[in-house]
């Protein structure tokens, strides 16, 4: 079992992986260990796991916690399951006990929800292992708001599954393990297995060779419904989405098999990245390749 370990002291070196929150170490890079230059002198390869619902989600995953920061009332009010994963942890991950104050004091702003855990991101996966498991793959092109990325996490696993769907990323997509995009994600960016594309657009065609048919989302008015677009027998659809404002770009559209858009009325600009990643994956995994 853990050891839980009162903290009084909000200046507690045994917590300083917790302080300051909202310093930009916590915008690690998609690889573990980096380089230090993140300002806190402490090495990236870590992240946070914020709340109950996070922290199961967070036992459940392969991620490995290094140690949970949690109140009195949190700590006392877990539930059955969170606690006995929680008291199923080995010795060497150290549970602190803090009061709501210290712990406030501690992360430099108000943590309401009293559970924090601090865990290992592990090693990079490989975008062709996730192609090679899933069942239909979402591929993120440069989205840089934690909110979009949190929400195609969650849409991801609440319609294809948490095995059956993985997604993929662009070099310079934002953080999935960011604590807003896990939280957002109610978890499941903990559950949904993803990948970095490092060759950017070049490894697009890597995964069509692989099964699958590369859609690029797109409200460009040539694009085909999304509505009626099926795959090919035999393959499966990787469905690319852009960022707010500039969408795909051009050469990842050009490394696409072929370009879908969702029908929206006149007058309307644009759904946002989010809602546009569910509505065609929830079209995608309701249709299925034609000839099945």
């Amino acid at each position: 079992m853990p050891r839980i370990e009162p903290i009084s002291d909000a200046a507690d070196p045994r917590v300083d992986v917790y302080r300051n929150q909202k310093d930009a170490w916590l915008r690690a890079a998609h690889y573990p260990g980096g380089d230090g230059t993140s300002g806190t002198g402490y090495a990236d390869g870590l992240f946070m796991a914020e709340g109950e619902l996070v922290l199961d989600h967070l036992l459940a995953s392969h991620y490995e916690p290094e140690s949970l920061l949690i109140t009195p009332t949190r700590w006392e009010g877990l539930g059955d399951e969170t606690r006995s994963a929680v008291m199923a942890l080995p010795k060497s991950v150290p549970v602190y006990i803090a009061r709501r104050e210290v712990m406030c004091e501690i992360c430099g702003f108000d943590i309401h929800r009293g559970v924090l855990a601090a865990a290992r991101r592990g090693a990079d996966r490989d975008p062709i292992a996730i192609a090679n498991m899933a069942r239909t793959l979402v591929v993120l092109e440069d989205l840089t708001n934690h909110d979009n990325v949190g929400s195609i996490f969650r849409s991801a696993a609440a319609i294809g599954g948490m095995n059956r769907v993985g997604v993929l990323l662009s070099p310079r997509c934002c953080d999935p393990l960011y604590r807003k995009s896990v939280r957002v994600s109610m978890g499941l960016a903990l559950r949904v297995p993803f990948a970095t594309i490092t060759d950017w657009p070049a490894g697009l065609r890597a995964i069509s060779a692989h099964g699958y048919e590369t859609w690029a989302l797109t409200p460009a008015e040539g694009a085909a419904d999304i509505t009626a677009a099926r795959a090919a027998p035999g393959r499966r659809v990787a469905l690319l989405v852009g960022s707010e404002g500039p969408g795909l770009t051009d050469h990842a559209i050009s490394a696409c098999d072929r370009r879908v858009r969702i029908p929206i009325v006149p007058g309307v600009d644009s759904l946002n990245a989010g809602v546009s990643a569910a509505i065609a994956l929830h079209r995608i995994e309701s249709n299925p390749p034609c000839g099945e």
